[in-house]
């Protein structure tokens, strides 16, 4: 057993830097997040999810042609194994972040090629885990509501097919666009909690289910995945902006926690809040939610105040989310619908330059010498 002793110890790994990536890139002090070198605002501007899954993937913007095929790719992997239903319909009152970690580690048991080690085996596991989970999801949202699962759309893009799939309907070009960039800002976010616990598993090279079976049991913590949900059941309970100051003011005395306010990275504002923002504002006035962006507005503008802090991810994609229509409780699953881009991307990288990733502890209990102590005498 070596006996070298880390040099450099934070809590919660907190400004430890942990291996090396080429996928994102973020300076919290400046605000800035990019992907592959592309700048968050320029792909939310410029970029559909598809384009992005492809660019985290391999590294590059995809040609026409390679685009093409990656949506035909998707659009041909969307189905899932008739047990894997049987397991949804058996499970539709149980919590979605429990039945989709589960759900999504049944799938290696009906891909042949589960245990297929190969970079060309693996990449075509990352495709269909991108179009199974979204899914799993979906249909899982259909038949807990009693209704029939619906088959996606080859004319579609794979936003517009989640919302087509989950709601019934298809979406209008505002929908689907605002949930198209909605995936891009949640695609990646360098080594956040469930990306390293999927870089974590896979550097034991375990298959790639098992990997993001680790990060979405991660990102089901309310610490990492969940703050939409809070953040949405806050601005629902509270209704009204006046009484939603009040209510800030009331839990900033009581030293509580205001959801979805603050972020360890940055310092600034988050990027990805700003595109939110905006796409709540827009998004409330055309389905008639507009209610919902003038609180959140007001309860940052006090938390920003009173803390100094401000808004993350999370704070706007709540409203957004609500005026799509989608489910509460389906917040959280939709972040790993988006983030499975990113943790595959992490996987693959991670198996291209694998090193066991193994840590070590500041201990700092007695190190050693402790003289054993007979039972009579404990």
């Amino acid at each position: 057993m070596s006996t070298t002793t880390a040099t450099t110890t934070g809590a919660g790994l907190e400004g430890v830097v942990a291996g090396e990536s080429e996928i994102c890139y973020i300076d919290g002090s400046a605000g800035i997040l990019s992907y592959r070198g592309y700048n968050i605002h320029t792909l939310a501007e410029h970029a559909t999810f598809e384009e992005v899954i492809w660019l985290l993937w391999k590294g590059t913007l995809p040609k026409q042609s390679e685009l093409e095929q990656l949506k035909a790719d998707l659009f041909a992997n969307y189905g899932i194994a008739p047990e894997v239903t049987t397991f949804l319909q058996a499970n539709i009152k149980a919590s979605p972040m429990d039945v989709l970690r589960t759900a999504v580690s049944m799938l290696s048991l009906y891909d042949p090629s589960a245990k297929d080690m190969s970079p060309e085996a693996n990449q075509k596991k990352a495709t269909k885990l991108m179009s199974q989970t979204s899914t799993i999801v979906t249909t899982f949202g259909r038949l807990r509501a009693g209704q029939a699962v619906v088959a996606p759309d080859a004319s579609l893009s794979f936003a517009g097919n989640f919302l087509y799939c989950l709601t019934g309907k298809k979406p209008d070009n505002i929908m689907e666009h605002v949930f198209d960039v909605a995936l891009i800002l949640h695609a990646d976010h360098e080594l956040n909690a469930s990306t390293f616990a999927a870089r974590v598993t896979a550097a034991t090279l375990s298959d790639i289910y098992s990997s993001v079976t680790s990060a979405i049991g991660a990102l089901k913590g309310p610490l990492h995945g969940g703050a939409n949900e809070d953040v949405i059941k806050l601005l629902l309970q509270v209704g009204s902006a006046d009484k939603a100051v009040e209510k800030v003011h009331e839990m900033l005395a009581n030293k509580i926690k205001i959801p979805g306010m603050g972020h360890r990275v940055y310092r600034t504002d988050d990027p990805r809040a700003s595109h939110l923002r905006v796409m709540s504002e827009e998004l409330g006035k055309s389905t008639g939610h507009e209610e919902l962006y003038l609180m959140s507005k007001r309860v940052e503008e006090t938390v920003r105040s009173e803390k100094r802090l401000n808004a993350n991810v999370d704070f706007y994609s709540a409203s957004t989310y609500y005026s799509l229509g989608i489910p509460i409780d389906l917040f959280t699953p939709i972040f790993a619908v988006s983030r499975m881009s990113g943790w595959t991307a992490h996987v693959l990288e991670q198996y291209h330059n694998n090193r066991l990733i193994r840590p070590r502890a500041e201990y700092k209990g007695n190190p050693d010498g402790m003289k054993w102590i007979e039972m009579s005498d404990r």
